[in-house]
């Protein structure tokens, strides 16, 4: 009588940006010809067992009529996708005998979806299992097409594959698999083919869009149709500096969760995510069917921008489900059998029209025919928390004439690429002191490292009095004007800068109306 067989193959799961380890235990032993999985598998995964059959068939590779077992550990963690089609192929023929390998597969793990004739195919979060695994000092096996996302992961070790047999022939030692090559980890400077340039007038617009850069600050713009609100926001992301690599790595990780691969040639580019109004609060945060839980907008937009056009016409819940993220920098959802944690330390932009005619109450030509009851409801349906969270309130009036055609372009067509170089030397100022952007300044150390005199007090207090802020808008007109004084590159800050931060939060009376 033959002896049972045992062998463990490692993967990795995906939960969140975080991959857990799972080992892929087989047995095989005398009884009815099955393979059965265990290891709270989802339906995707159970389908795996017809994925192996007909691959191992196809390929010429005869099981002995076993009973096999397939235990996916741990397994309280729920298991869902093809991503173990690939380990439990070599699994099942390590264990049944009908492969003997020489390289040790505890060295290795494999990711995979295996087609019916052994192709290999993508899963979606293959970055953040190569960062874990590659902590744990293995090499991980992955399809070809993900090679060079792979390859992007500093001191992993990454080998690629297009077929079944290439991985059975590289672990008997007979072939070898492909490697990143040097191409693949040559990262290009970020370039964009939109530049601020573009944008004609709307001088004091840019001017604020540079502070918001330069401190890591909100934005809402107020104005009417064709005013450029949009295509400002459209070309920030080109003032800000590239991402730095682990700000890359992070986005391109929960990209890879959510099947989004960023190239080599975007990797240390700012992403630009602008969900459409019709959007739900689970694409906005995060979520999805079962236990399948993926990234929302503001996290695909982690170190990077997230702008909402036609503010208004979002669902209000959707917008309140905003609240939490903005303020923590992570989201977390819940279910009856996990949490996940997804990264969201985002940099909001906002765009919207004074009224619902789209024109400013006071408009010069008469065009807004709303009445103040329009007016105030239309308003009402930002809350007053909601505003209280954005840095600075704009208004951006209408283009005039001159400026459209070109006449008064000497002081407006400053290139992205000059005003990005002042952006980045004002943020490494701002690193250089304290260790973070000012609008990630916390609290306490605010009061202690950002003095004011007492002029600035007194202001700050008749404002606040004035204007009904919060203690939350205290401390964001604060790290505004603590930004305005970097860019001057003076040391404290002073009532011109507090005045000017002031200018940008007139909209603060609209919470009022909430």
């Amino acid at each position: 009588m033959s002896q049972a067989r045992y062998a463990c193959v490692f993967s990795r799961a995906l939960q969140g940006v975080s991959a857990p380890e799972i080992q892929v235990e087989v047995h095989s032993s005398n009884g009815l010809p099955n393979i059965s999985l265990v290891g709270l598998p989802e339906t995707s995964v159970k389908e795996s067992r017809d994925r192996v059959r007909s691959a191992l068939a196809a390929n010429g590779f005869a099981l002995p009529p076993k009973r096999i077992t397939v235990n996916l550990a741990p397994a309280d963690l729920p298991k869902q996708g093809s991503r173990y089609d690939l380990a439990i192929a070599l699994g099942v023929l390590a264990a049944t005998g009908t492969l003997t390998f020489s390289r040790d597969l505890q060295g290795f793990e494999f990711l995979g979806e295996l087609s019916l004739d052994g192709r290999l195919r993508p899963v979606p979060g293959m970055l953040p299992a190569v960062i874990h695994a590659s902590q744990q000092g293995r090499c991980v096996v992955v399809p070809n097409e993900s090679l060079a996302e792979c390859a992007q992961v500093s001191g992993a070790e990454v080998l690629g594959a297009s077929h079944l047999n290439d991985v059975c022939g590289f672990l008997l030692g007979q072939a070898e698999l492909d490697q990143p090559d040097a191409t693949m980890k040559q990262v290009p400077e970020p370039a964009y083919a939109q530049d601020m340039a573009d944008v004609q007038g709307q001088l004091q617009a840019k001017r604020v869009l540079e502070i918001c850069a330069s401190g890591g600050h909100s934005l809402l713009m107020v104005g009417p149709p064709g005013s450029g609100k949009s295509m400002l926001a459209e070309r920030f992301p080109t003032i800000l500096p590239p991402l730095a690599e682990d700000q890359a790595l992070e986005l391109a990780a929960i990209h890879s969760v959510a099947g989004k691969e960023r190239g080599p040639e975007g990797f240390y580019r700012r992403h630009f995510e602008s969900p459409h109004h019709s959007a739900t609060a689970a694409a906005m945060i995060g979520g999805g069917s079962g236990s399948v839980i993926q990234p929302g907008a503001i996290s695909l937009a982690h170190h990077s921008v997230l702008f909402l056009d036609e503010l208004p016409e979002f669902q209000r819940p959707v917008l309140e489900a905003l609240r939490e993220p903005l303020e923590t920098g992570t989201v977390q959802i819940t279910r009856v059998n996990q949490k996940v944690q997804f990264p969201a330390k985002v940099q909001l932009l906002c765009a919207m029209n004074p009224t619902p005619s789209g024109f400013f109450a006071d408009d010069p030509q008469g065009r807004c025919k709303d009445t103040p009851e329009q007016i105030a409801r239309y308003q009402r349906k930002l809350s007053g928390p909601l505003m209280d969270r954005i840095d600075c309130h704009l208004e951006v009036p209408a283009v005039e004439y001159a400026e459209l055609a070109g006449q008064n372009t000497e002081a407006s067509v400053e290139p992205s690429s000059v005003i990005r170089a002042r952006v980045a030397d004002c943020q490494a100022r701002q690193q250089a002191r304290q260790g973070c952007l000012n609008a990630q300044m916390p609290v306490p150390a605010m009061q202690k490292q950002w003095p004011l005199d007492d002029a600035t007090h007194a202001l700050l207090e008749k404002a606040m009095d004035r204007l009904g802020l919060s203690a939350r808008g205290y401390h964001r007109i604060l790290r505004v004007a603590r930004t305005l004084a970097d860019m001057q590159g003076r040391k404290d800050i002073g009532i011109e800068e507090v005045s000017e931060a002031l200018s940008y939060r007139r909209l603060d009376r609209w919470g009022a109306n909430s």
